[in-house]
């Protein structure tokens, strides 16, 4: 019997996933959590055969989230989903030990295809990502400055260039201003740019936003 582990805030995505995964596996198992700590909680509580994240939730971000599971459970698949394309995020996520990510625009097409191919021991990348990846691994190429930045300046920083103002990302976050102001001046001192608006200049122009 197949146990599924579904972490989304949105409970209406949590319950669009379950029908679609019970129409091809009729008696899975499938466990469903709204935030991170309760997905941790989870994990390290019972055994799933899968794990299908999305990368944005409230307070930490999905990308945390696999990196801890994958401390707890390093053998524990996890499919991460997200509205963002391919070219934020994919890098990241597999870098981070994700078995597949699988955008929420194709979820209907492709996640039974994602979890059988996890299933039997492969990971799930799609044509545009495994291109990728193959840029990724390319020593000779060299990083854009949003390439250099940590997971958690990468998102501060798509945040900054949408307009959120520093006491909304902490919130959102669920950090101090303190903290967000000091990934704010390192955002700007790797990327080299002045200020916020040079962020969403910066973010349109590489399509980050």
């Amino acid at each position: 019997m197949l146990k599924v582990l579904i972490a989304d805030d949105h409970a209406i995505v949590r319950k669009g996933l379950r029908q679609l995964i019970l129409e091809e596996y009729p008696t899975a198992q499938i466990g469903e959590v709204g935030d991170v700590e309760s997905l941790v909680s989870l994990v390290i509580k019972d055994l799933w055969d899968i794990v299908i994240c999305d990368i944005s939730m409230p307070g930490r971000s999905g990308l945390e989230a696999l990196q801890q599971i994958k401390e707890i459970k390093p053998s524990l698949p996890v499919l991460i989903m997200s509205m963002h394309s391919e070219d934020q995020y994919a890098v990241r996520v597999f870098r981070a030990g994700a078995s597949g990510y699988l955008s929420k625009d194709a979820v209907h097409q492709e996640l039974i295809g994602a979890i059988k191919t996890i299933q039997n021991g492969r990971k799930f990348i799609t044509p545009g990502i495994a291109e990728k990846l193959v840029g990724a691994l390319d020593t000779d190429k060299k990083l854009e400055p949003h390439e250099q930045l940590s997971n958690r300046e990468f998102d501060v920083m798509k945040m900054l260039a949408g307009g959120k103002s520093i006491t909304e990302i902490a919130e959102q976050l669920s950090l101090s201003a303190t903290t967000v102001s000091t990934y704010r001046a390192r955002i700007l001192e790797k990327t080299a740019l002045k200020n916020n608006a040079d962020i969403t200049r910066y973010a349109l122009e590489k399509k980050l936003i």
